[in-house]
């Protein structure tokens, strides 16, 4: 084989490594560099086989075509440039670096000090140069085959009023899952295993939302500790499928998933980490990025030395410079049509839309995302935060953009565990959170409520712990929420007592009724509906172990039922799903004597119960009424129904029951419950009696 570059007689756009048949087209993008250097490997990745400068350069994009090159091929760069870190540039030759649109990687990287650009421990820290080769530690990049057989799949591009979303680990929701061979636990294989779709389709959730999935990082500090990367949130490679999901290496493997959860009906958002990269500050390692153009593809700090950091990870991906931002779209854009995802978790979203140094909603970023015709159609959602300045955001994001609702999750836990002056948060959130949302066009769907989620206490822990128990992460227990809002019940942690059990487990049903039963997207943590426990650990980040992973052994069955229950419930009454907020016309707040809550009721601060009517106007759909009582035992005496209809006692969450019978004028809500009634034509409820 001629191992040179050869003239190739039509434009090739792209970046990155694009097998076109007769040969492999390679092209990166730098703008200070001086020299590009191809290197190929043998097929284990050991040998350095060939090192070919990259001949063309037009802009910033360096460029070649090599004939006879195909898939499989195992490859890497080395990039010249200045050495100049005042200045914001750190190239360095000696440092093999993996190609930033690699779309399967191969290898393990192996922590060594040689992995950095200067020399660690040296006197002038990162001023300092090292020369040594870093080729024997790195992963290589792997040139990809395109072709895959999508025969039978379609994009599902299910409303959002009908979509209840799901989050799961990849490793934490498979490893322990009775009927996974063993061997393929933990893996995109195992994701699409009969026994994880029937669960799936059973429970009867619309989406599943995958922690980061794209090639990470283990952290060399959770290494050396014993402990490793197990949400995933370092990422190196935005174009390649994370290697320790593959159960046999190939990418394939995440494609038959997606097409997998497409016959059953479920979409899949993938959760994506562009506000920065696994390289850390510029005292981490020179992996890729920071190699090719350190300069462009981070935030620099006024003095040009130091990254700049707005996501508590030592460096902030630079997606205001227009290559960098295309580099973001084309990987987007890989994962819809090359992967056929159907959308996308923003981890520190704010983060996105800073084009300097505060947050602009009508920024580049959001402006690219919302003009593409690939992206613009599938589910977006921001994580509305980062640790930069004003980068809490909640409410601020545009269209089509939903975001997740932490106040949600806060005000509910806040509301069941009985804190005074509760009930005005609790409404808010039950009609889809208006004061965050309901302006600039933006609908109720715009909030993805949630009452838990990986970064937290599971539901079972919320109703388990007062206070987090994060020891096994090595932090002295200081790293993770402090304030969880959450309540022991009387016992911290596991106990047998009968009585503490039973009231976690109604307070468990209350807080999964409301999250159903509430405006907006609905949430729920893979893991939740089996009552599933971390031992409250509420950052298990590090824990890629029985801490971490579901516990399928464990399952509560009653639990299970209930939520199965929960959503087919709101998935059956649209009262529930609509997109638009709910105005004075449409719903009426309730006291337990069934009157309206007045202005002083609104601000009584031992208020623990209120009822919410919503009104179905004309259609043939029945008027709804919700309960919510936090406090002790309460009578509850409905209103008068519209002409012709008689109100139906539908679900009881102390009951888990969702037995319809007619409802007496005055009903008992009992503490710590959810109770719906539903509106029907009074010939049908007779004919019900």
């Amino acid at each position: 084989m001629n191992l040179s570059f050869s003239k190739l007689d039509f434009l090739k756009p792209e970046l990155g490594a694009e097998y076109i048949g007769d040969g492999t087209h390679f092209a990166v993008f730098s703008a200070h560099a001086e020299k590009v250097e191809l290197c190929l490997f043998s097929s284990d990745g050991e040998t350095e086989i060939a090192r070919l400068p990259l001949p063309s350069r037009e802009g910033d994009v360096w460029s070649g075509f090599i004939e006879g090159i195909g898939p499989g091929t195992l490859y890497g760069y080395r990039v010249y440039g200045p050495y100049d870190p005042g200045n914001g540039h750190r190239f360095n030759p000696n440092k093999l670096l993996l190609d930033p649109y690699a779309k399967q990687i191969f290898g393990e990287l192996r922590w060594d000090d040689v992995l950095f650009g200067y020399r660690v421990g040296h006197a002038e820290a990162d001023l300092s140069f090292d020369e040594r080769d870093s080729a024997p530690f790195m992963v290589k990049a792997v040139v990809q085959d395109p072709e895959f057989d999508w025969e039978g799949e379609q994009a599902i591009r299910r409303p959002w009023t009908d979509t209840v979303i799901y989050e799961a680990h990849i490793r934490g929701l498979t490893m322990t899952c009775p009927g996974i061979p063993e061997q393929e636990r933990g893996t995109f294989r195992a994701m699409a295993h009969p026994a994880i779709m029937e669960h799936l389709t059973k429970l009867g959730v619309t989406v599943v939302e995958l922690l980061p999935v794209q090639y990470f990082l283990d952290d060399r500090h959770l290494i050396e500790r014993g402990l490793r990367n197990y949400w995933g949130y370092q990422p190196l490679g935005y174009f390649a499928p994370a290697r320790r999901y593959l159960s046999n290496g190939s990418i394939q493997e995440f494609k038959s998933m997606v097409k997998a959860f497409h016959a059953a009906g479920i979409e899949v958002v993938m959760d994506v980490v562009y506000n920065h990269t696994g390289e850390g500050s510029e005292l981490g390692p020179t992996l890729s990025f920071r190699g090719f153009d350190n300069l462009s593809y981070y935030r620099q700090s006024p003095d040009g030395r130091h990254t700049y950091d707005m996501t508590g990870t030592g460096n902030t991906l630079n997606v205001a410079h227009p290559m960098v931002l295309r580099m973001v779209l084309d990987s987007l854009r890989y994962w819809v049509t090359a992967m056929h995802v159907d959308g996308f978790r923003f981890d520190l979203a704010s983060a996105l839309g800073r084009e300097q140094i505060e947050f602009d909603r009508e920024g580049g970023f959001f402006d690219a995302i919302r003009q593409d015709p690939v992206l613009a159609g599938v589910k977006l959602i921001a994580e509305p935060w980062d640790i930069g300045d004003d980068g809490y955001q909640l409410g601020g994001f545009p269209p089509p953009f939903r975001e997740w609702n932490d106040r949600f999750r806060d005000d509910v836990r806040r509301y069941w565990r009985r804190d005074p002056g509760q009930v005005p948060c609790l409404a808010q959130r039950l009609v889809g959170s208006p004061t965050e949302f309901n302006h600039s066009g933006r609908v109720a769907t715009s909030s993805i409520n949630l009452v838990s989620a990986h970064d937290g206490l599971t539901l079972a822990d919320t109703v388990s712990f007062s206070e987090r128990h994060n020891e096994a992460n090595g932090e002295e227990n200081r790293d993770g929420h402090a304030d969880n809002c959450s309540d022991n019940l009387g016992v911290e942690g596991q106990t047998g007592d009968a009585d503490v059990l039973a009231a976690r487990a109604r307070r468990r049903r209350a807080i999964l009724a409301t999250l159903m039963l509430s405006r907006g997207v609905p949430m729920m943590l893979g893991g939740d509906e089996l009552g599933n426990s971390q031992g409250g650990n509420n950052n298990s980040y590090c824990q890629d172990n029985e801490i971490g992973w579901v516990d399928w052994s464990a399952n509560d069955e009653d639990f299970l039922c209930f939520c199965r229950g929960l959503i087919a419930f709101r998935l059956d009454h649209p009262l529930l799903r609509e997109d638009g907020f709910l105005d004075s016309e449409l719903v009426t707040w309730l006291r337990p004597d069934g009157q309206q809550m007045t202005h002083e009721d609104w601000h009584r601060m031992e208020q623990q119960a209120i009822g919410v009517h919503l009104h179905a106007g004309d259609s043939a759909e029945g008027d709804l009424i919700i309960m919510l009582n936090s406090g002790g035992d309460c009578r509850f005496s409905l209103p008068r129904s519209r002409d012709g209809w008689q109100w139906r006692h539908i679900l009881d969450s102390v009951e888990a029951s969702f037995e319809v019978r007619p409802a007496d004028d005055s009903e008992l809500i009992p503490e710590q419950s959810v109770v719906v009634f539903i509106a029907a034509p009074t010939s049908h409820a007779q004919r019900n009696k």
